[in-house]
């Protein structure tokens, strides 16, 4: 096996810090906040002859106003398949056709659903931190290993857990801060 170098860890943890980053920011966007916004169909499938296609895929999807979708298919015949796709996912909302146009309003959250979400938040964020905290567990691990293969000294290894710690509470403060906006969209009335 190649020997890592200490260069090689901090960028490999960095990278993996990174990944976690995008993918607390992705779970935090798909959960609802009262206001509309496109991206909330994007996990919602239609039949589009006989494949699972996103509505995204079918239809145009726009902001109607604050509190509303306004899904325009591109072919007629799918404006039935797309209320009934949007009906049944589980994002409990009840869409409404006009003509050739669907309008998807968004329910206000009541004061227990907004409780619920933000324990939900909460606790995707603290997988994040946990993931993090792993991340640098591994790094600091493969820094002892070099020392102990007496391929980097024990300066440079302390010298390296204090960048992969400061790089940790970088990404630690970036959760936290995910968090706090999505807790302030919650909480919007």
């Amino acid at each position: 096996m190649a020997e890592t170098s200490i260069v090689e860890i901090k960028q490999a943890a960095e990278q993996k810090m990174g990944k976690s980053l995008e993918s607390l920011k992705n779970d935090l966007a798909k959960v609802r906040t009262g206001r509309a916004h496109a991206g909330i169909l994007d996990h919602v499938m239609v039949d589009y002859y006989g494949s699972p296609t996103p509505v995204p895929q079918v239809a145009s999807v726009s902001l109607a106003d604050g509190r509303t979708l306004q899904v325009q298919p591109y072919e007629k015949n799918m404006v039935a398949k797309i209320e009934k796709a949007i009906r049944d996912g589980d994002l409990g909302l009840n869409p409404a056709t006009h003509g050739e146009v669907i309008r998807v309003p968004m329910p206000a959250l009541t004061e227990e659903r907004r409780k619920d979400l933000i324990k939900v938040v909460r606790g995707e964020a603290e997988n994040a931190r946990v993931a993090m905290r792993n991340i640098r567990r591994d790094a600091n691990a493969a820094l002892k290993d070099m020392v102990k293969a007496k391929t980097a000294t024990e300066d440079e290894e302390r010298r390296t857990q204090d960048e992969v710690q400061k790089l940790t509470d970088k990404y630690i403060g970036e959760i936290d801060k995910q968090l706090a906006e999505k807790e302030k969209d919650l909480l919007a009335v």
